[in-house]
C-alpha cells in the first residue's frame, strides 16, 4: 500500500503527534516498526506522517498484504523488522483467532525492550478522544494512585448495577502504570491510561455494563441494557447470566479455552481522565476511570504471577465506588479531589 496517497484527515494530526512524541518519544536515530490493516490505514498514514517529520526510519506493514484475515501467524518479515527497531505500534483491528499473533509480536518486543504503543482496534473517535489526552497528568495521577495502593492488601468495589467485589492483593505480585508514557522495560496501550497487577484473589459479582474484550468487543459494544453478570470464586468464574445470550455462548466458549482462561488474571483501575464515557471500543473504555478486569493471561513477565494462559478477554464496568483498606478512592466513577493533579 502506498500511505503518501492516502488522504490523511487534519483532525487525526493532533493525536499523531501525541502518540509518536509524548507518548512513544521517538528519536532521529531510531527506527519504528508500523503494522497495520486496511481498515486503520489512515489512522496508520497520520503515524507514519508524524514519524517521518521527525526524520526517523519507517517501516509499515498492513496485515492483509500477507494473508487474509483472521492472520494465523505473524508473517516472519514483520519479525525480523521487529528485531531491528527501537519503537512500534500495532494500529489493527481485533480477529477472532489473532491473539496468537499479537502474543508472537510481543515476544519480541518484551525480549528486545522495544517501546511499543498497542492500538488494537483503533478509531478515529479514540484518535480525537483518549488520544488527546494530557498523558503526563494521567501519569502523575497513577503515581499518586500507586503510592497509596502498592502497600495496600484488600480493596473493595461496588456499582449500582450490583458489581460487589472484594479483592485481596499480594506484595509479591507487581503493580504497573501504563499511563500512555512508554518505556523499554512495559509496552503500553495507545491511549494509555491504567494502573493494573495480578490479584492474589478476587470474590463477589462483577457486572459487565460497559464492555467485553478482544474481538466481541466490536460484535456487542456497549453492553449498558444487556449486561454480563459473573460470579468470582477464589479468582475463577463460578457462574455467569445475560439476556443476551449468544453473547453469554460466545463468553463462555472463550473462557473455557485453557485450564486458566476462567482466571481473573488482571485487575486495573482506569486513570484516562479524557474517556468520559462508554464509547463501545476496548481499547479506550478500559482506560475510562473506574475498574476493568480480565480473565486469562496474567501479564506475568510483568506482574510476577506464576501461571499464564493462551487466552485474556477484559471486562469493563461504569460507575465504580472503591475503597482501598477501607478508604475511598472514587465515588459514583470519579476519583475523590484529593488524587488528582492540581
Amino acid at each position: 500500500m502506498d500511505f503518501s496517497k492516502i488522504e490523511i484527515d487534519s483532525s487525526l494530526r493532533a493525536g499523531a503527534f501525541n502518540a509518536i512524541h509524548t507518548c512513544l518519544k521517538l528519536q532521529p536515530e531510531e527506527t519504528i516498526t508500523i503494522i497495520t490493516d486496511r481498515e486503520a490505514c489512515e489512522i496508520a498514514a497520520a503515524l507514519k506522517d508524524e514519524a517521518d517529520q521527525v526524520g526517523s526510519p519507517v517501516h509499515v506493514f498492513v496485515l492483509e498484504d500477507f494473508a487474509p484475515r483472521p492472520v494465523a501467524d505473524m508473517p516472519g518479515i514483520i519479525l525480523e523488522f521487529l528485531e531491528r527497531s527501537q519503537v512500534s505500534i500495532y494500529a489493527a483491528s481485533a480477529e477472532p483467532g489473532e491473539l496468537r499473533i499479537r502474543m508472537q509480536m510481543v515476544e519480541v518486543i518484551n525480549r528486545r525492550k522495544i517501546r511499543h504503543g498497542h492500538m488494537v482496534n483503533i478509531s478515529k473517535k479514540i484518535m480525537l478522544q483518549g488520544m488527546l489526552a494530557d498523558f503526563n497528568q494521567i501519569d502523575a495521577l497513577g503515581k499518586r494512585l500507586l503510592a497509596g495502593i502498592r502497600e495496600a492488601t484488600k480493596l473493595r468495589a461496588k456499582t449500582a448495577a450490583g458489581t460487589d467485589i472484594h479483592v485481596e492483593f499480594s506484595p509479591e505480585l507487581r503493580w504497573l502504570n501504563t499511563s500512555g508514557i512508554i518505556s523499554p522495560d512495559k509496552w503500553g496501550n495507545l491511549p494509555g491510561g491504567e494502573i493494573f497487577t495480578s490479584p492474589h484473589n478476587i470474590n463477589g459479582l462483577f457486572v459487565v455494563d460497559g464492555v467485553v474484550g478482544n474481538y466481541l468487543c466490536k460484535k456487542y459494544g456497549d453492553l449498558k441494557k444487556t449486561p454480563l453478570s459473573i460470579e468470582i470464586e477464589n479468582t475463577r468464574i463460578r457462574k455467569m447470566s445475560c439476556e443476551n445470550k449468544s453473547l453469554l455462548h460466545e463468553f463462555e466458549q472463550y473462557v473455557n479455552t485453557d485450564e486458566n482462561s476462567n482466571r481473573v488474571g488482571e485487575f486495573a483501575i482506569g486513570t484516562n481522565l479524557a474517556a468520559t464515557e462508554i464509547i463501545g471500543n476496548i481499547l479506550q473504555d478500559e482506560k475510562m476511570p473506574g475498574i476493568h478486569i480480565a480473565f486469562g493471561h496474567p501479564y506475568s513477565e510483568h506482574t510476577g504471577q506464576d501461571w499464564t494462559s493462551t487466552t485474556h478477554i477484559d471486562c469493563v464496568g461504569r460507575d465504580f465506588n472503591i475503597w482501598v483498606e477501607d478508604k475511598a478512592i472514587m465515588h459514583d466513577g470519579r476519583f475523590i479531589a484529593e488524587l488528582l493533579p492540581v
